[in-house]
């Protein structure tokens, strides 16, 4: 059973159809309970098809990130108790999830793993954007359906976002995708 923080919202959780999919394919009964849903609700066949592609480590990123969602933005910050950046709220995940250390700067953990394509992009890829005026400056976790999750900037919160945004379609740099040590992919 997978457990959310307390600043989890169903709001934020439903804005990422595709992995409400993911985890009513691999938990059904689990996923439905507790969030008002028809016990015979399930997400359309090709939704589910598409996302079991998706290895079930990646998923974990993504569902650990997602747990973290309404954490407050803290400069510098690499706790949930503090506050997280980006690149804190990206290094926790993958170091609580897959027990890997990444680098501090979204500018150096887009040197990391491999390049990923667009067209490529999988639950648990690393997206990069330009927010400061320079590459590479500000960095989220991939979730799919062409949303992804950060922490924005003073002020904010960890939270999901589409990057059909016009704001993060003018600012996007690439991606990168952080292999699982445990399977080498």
């Amino acid at each position: 059973m997978i457990i959310f923080s307390p600043a989890f919202r169903l709001r934020n959780y439903l804005l990422c159809p595709a992995l409400l999919a993911v985890l009513l394919a691999s938990q059904p009964a689990a996923a439905i309970e507790g969030f008002g849903l028809p016990e015979d609700f399930a997400p359309p066949t090709s939704t589910i098809s598409k996302f079991r592609e998706f290895t079930n480590r990646a998923s974990e990123v993504a569902l650990h990130a997602m747990s973290l969602l309404g954490i407050r933005y803290k400069m510098g910050g690499n706790t949930p108790e503090s506050g997280l950046d980006c690149s804190g709220l990206v290094r926790l995940v993958f170091q609580q999830t897959w027990g890997t250390a990444l680098p501090r700067t979204a500018e150096e953990i887009s040197r990391v793993g491999e390049h990923v394509e667009n067209h490529d992009l999988r639950p648990g890829d690393l997206v990069f954007f330009n927010t400061l005026r320079r590459t590479f400056s500000h960095v989220g976790i991939y979730l799919g359906d062409n949303k992804f999750i950060h922490s924005p900037s003073a002020g904010g919160k960890v939270r999901i976002e589409s990057m059909d945004l016009a704001y993060w379609k003018n600012r996007f740099n690439g991606a990168r995708r952080i292999n699982d040590p445990a399977t080498g992919r």
